[in-house]
């Protein structure tokens, strides 16, 4: 059975104060999934680990620190998609890729937050991509593809339906380094798979239709970066 790493953002998973409905239709959609291809999903921290990451830093905690605040939030987003997941799922988020390649032995779908400081949940999604030899890592986001620039800011952002590795990692040095960025995708885990030769689709992880697209590797509504 082929492998695929889901890397959803926080901000997708946990946009507003009551997420049950989409969370719910999330896990059924995965479970359905699971029966066609080992799944790995990795969760994000999004709005509520930047607002403790924000508050933190104003507080006087160094980037070290608040990457550990970022990464139990991005522990906590998890458990609430295993709570969804039931059965199939393994019961609490994996903190290595050792204990995640392990419980994938008993379990179809496996959950990641983050593991490391410094990592973001893109880099952990790369480097457990690049373990447990995954033939597709799908990035589900809050913006429908790459775009030349934040399409929420720059109204002449153009969106790339397909581009290289070497590409992917241009556009991603150009975000400003520092814990919580809000970005398609961090230099480290373009590289990371740029090394690996992973196939990478960005998607919008709210539209449950094209997700399951690009997690089977069907045409999508996206951006597909490979080559």
């Amino acid at each position: 059975m082929d492998t695929v790493v889901v890397s959803i953002g926080g901000s997708i998973l946990v946009p507003d104060e009551d997420d049950k409905d989409y969370i719910v239709k999330l896990a059924e959609l995965l479970n359905g999934i699971s029966e066609k291809v080992r799944l790995f999903i990795v969760v994000g921290g999004g709005r509520i680990a930047r607002y403790y990451i924000r508050l933190g830093r104003s507080l006087g905690a160094d980037e070290s620190y608040l990457d550990d605040i970022g990464i139990e939030v991005t522990r906590l987003n998890a458990r609430m998609l295993i709570i969804a997941l039931g059965d199939s799922a393994y019961h609490v988020p994996a903190e290595t890729f050792d204990e995640a390649l392990s419980a994938a032995k008993n379990h179809k779908i496996v959950i990641m937050g983050g593991t490391h400081p410094g990592h973001t949940t893109d880099a952990v999604s790369a480097m457990l991509g690049e373990r447990a030899g995954a033939i597709r890592l799908v990035n589900a986001t809050s913006v429908d593809g790459v775009y030349t620039a934040d399409p929420k800011k720059d109204p002449d952002a153009r969106k790339l339906d397909k581009i290289t590795f070497n590409e992917l990692i241009e556009i991603c040095m150009k975000v400003p380094p520092g814990a919580g960025p809000n970005v398609v995708f961090d230099p480290l885990g373009a590289k990371i798979v740029a090394r690996s030769g992973i196939e990478t689709s960005v998607v919008q992880g709210r539209d449950l239709v094209e997700l399951e697209k690009a997690i089977l590797g069907k045409e999508f509504l996206g951006t597909v970066i490979s080559g």
